[in-house]
């Protein structure tokens, strides 16, 4: 068994710069405490975790087909305890360095199946026991913007990741000085940051935003994780599963339309960016050729 770590050094070691505030209030807490007491046994790995995470998300789907109250509250509780899971694996694999590929592969398929699986026994179960078809089509929705969020989410950071390697390399390498002061250079940042314009343009949204970091919460603020707890555990809780699922989707549309508009405005700040860059060189050229010879 390996030597115990403190709850603070796991806290700065595996918690995440930026996070969805379901995480940072309702799980980080219990899933910190939990890591603390398992990390020492190297027989718990995250794909242990990933799969027992995934295993208790099939025991929330059971309960919830049976439709009742009692049993939609159980499936509630062991949705939030598969969620607290999910969250250990990660902490445990950047704890104990026993992260790899195939585990990140593994949590996000497990993710995405536990999701659908709930979604119809979620919804499937309200259809046998009233026969109203409105839950149907719910988990069609629910299983389709999960879907698309994380797809899309994928899409997106290969986009920006892009569009700032592609900056990068138009303006070249920075000086050395640059480079090493405040440990990140301020011309390097302004050069690949396709997200200024939008900045600028909402004053008010980043000052939000500035706020909500500095609790570690993002500023999407109804993300996929958010969409998830409000259909499968407050949705049951409160015994209002249509509405709650409803409203959710809106709002959680409404945000991830936000996201595309936002990285629609970072494409044309990368355009112009990237015609300044290129035409800045040529501009230094032409500067020479001009310069009579001695």
């Amino acid at each position: 068994m390996a030597q115990r770590v403190t709850l603070g050094e796991i806290r700065s070691r595996t918690y995440k710069r930026r996070d969805a505030w379901w995480t940072v209030w309702l799980v980080d807490p219990l899933a910190s405490r939990l890591v603390w007491v398992v990390a020492p046994w190297r027989s718990v790995t995250p794909n242990r975790l990933t799969t027992l995470a995934f295993l208790v998300g099939l025991g929330s789907a059971a309960c919830f087909w049976q439709a009742s109250y009692g049993w939609l509250l159980l499936g509630a509780l062991l949705f939030h305890l598969s969620f607290v899971l999910d969250c250990m694996d990660g902490k445990i694999a950047r704890l104990n360095g026993t992260g790899s590929v195939f585990g990140a592969w593994l949590d996000y398929v497990f993710d995405r199946l536990r999701v659908a699986v709930c979604a119809v026994a979620l919804f499937g179960g309200q259809y046998v026991s009233t026969h109203n078809f409105v839950y149907v089509w719910l988990a069609g929705i629910v299983v389709f913007l999960d879907m698309f969020r994380y797809l899309n989410a994928l899409q997106m950071g290969k986009v920006k990741a892009d569009m700032k390697a592609k900056l990068a390399e138009a303006r070249g390498p920075i000086p050395f000085v640059e480079q090493t002061m405040a440990g990140e250079a301020p011309e390097e940042d302004d050069a690949v940051d396709v997200y200024s314009d939008f900045r600028t343009r909402f004053g008010l949204f980043v000052r939000i935003r500035n706020a909500l970091i500095r609790q570690r919460i993002r500023a999407h603020v109804i993300s996929g994780i958010e969409f998830m707890m409000f259909v499968f555990i407050v949705g049951p809780v409160v015994n209002w599963i249509i509405g709650t699922t409803v409203v959710t989707s809106v709002v959680f549309v409404a945000f991830e339309l936000l996201l595309i508009y936002k990285l629609w405005t970072a494409t044309k700040t990368y355009n112009r960016k990237m015609a300044a860059l290129v035409k800045i060189p040529a501009q230094v050229a032409v500067a020479r050729d001009e310069v009579p010879a001695v």
